[in-house]
């Protein structure tokens, strides 16, 4: 990894108004983007493929959520995970948490089970649809997933009463998401995550099994 990688990272993270990571999370982070790149020549993991992308777009964000991630969360569900985001970086910044990764397509899996043996993460990887696991998590993300309302529709079951439901959306996209949770959920306010678009984190709390 080039120093100037980690850098970056840095950089970002300050800019962002957070606090600094420690040389080992700015070390996984940045080899978790330079696995990205290797592995996007033949896996389309993401629309972005250069590295400064990634890294203002991708990781960035994805700090940004863990840091805003209600303490007391123990267990994570990152929903049609992709190339690992917001997941990877969650399991990094907040390493109490046991981040679950679900991705129904297999080479899309495939990377994320490599990346979790070479980053040595605790996360575990689901190769199949989010929708058919039983058990339930104290958060679940969503993050650029195909049918957006839809997947939050079938994620609300996953969070446990008490969760949350973490969405990296867009302001003008947030209603329609807010619909498709339905009533037992309560939203708790939205955070930036990048200042040229309007894309946001929105928390929300699950009052109701029902939900």
């Amino acid at each position: 990894m080039s120093n100037g990688l980690g850098d970056r990272i840095r950089d970002g993270v300050v800019a962002a108004g957070l606090a600094q990571l420690d040389d080992e999370a700015i070390g996984r982070l940045s080899s978790y983007v330079s696995l990205i790149l290797r592995w996007s020549t033949r896996v389309n993991l993401t629309a972005i493929h250069n590295e400064d992308g990634i890294v203002s777009r991708h990781i960035i964000e994805s700090i940004v959520v863990s840091v805003k991630l209600p303490n007391a969360i123990a267990t994570l569900l990152d929903f049609g995970s992709g190339a690992g985001l917001p997941g990877i970086p969650i399991a990094i910044c907040r390493p109490e948490i046991h981040v679950t990764l679900a991705e129904s397509q297999n080479k899309k899996a495939a990377f994320l089970q490599e990346a979790v043996r070479v980053l040595g993460l605790s996360a575990r990887v689901h190769s199949g649809r989010a929708e058919e696991l039983k058990s339930q998590f104290d958060c679940v993300t969503l993050r650029a997933v195909d049918k957006m309302a839809a997947a939050v529709t079938s994620a609300v079951r996953l969070v446990a009463p008490g969760g949350w439901l973490a969405l990296m959306t867009t302001e003008s996209g947030l209603k329609e998401l807010q619909v498709a949770a339905g009533s037992g959920f309560v939203w708790s306010g939205n955070s930036p995550l990048t200042g040229s678009d309007a894309r946001i984190l929105a928390l929300s709390q699950k009052i109701s099994s029902q939900a």
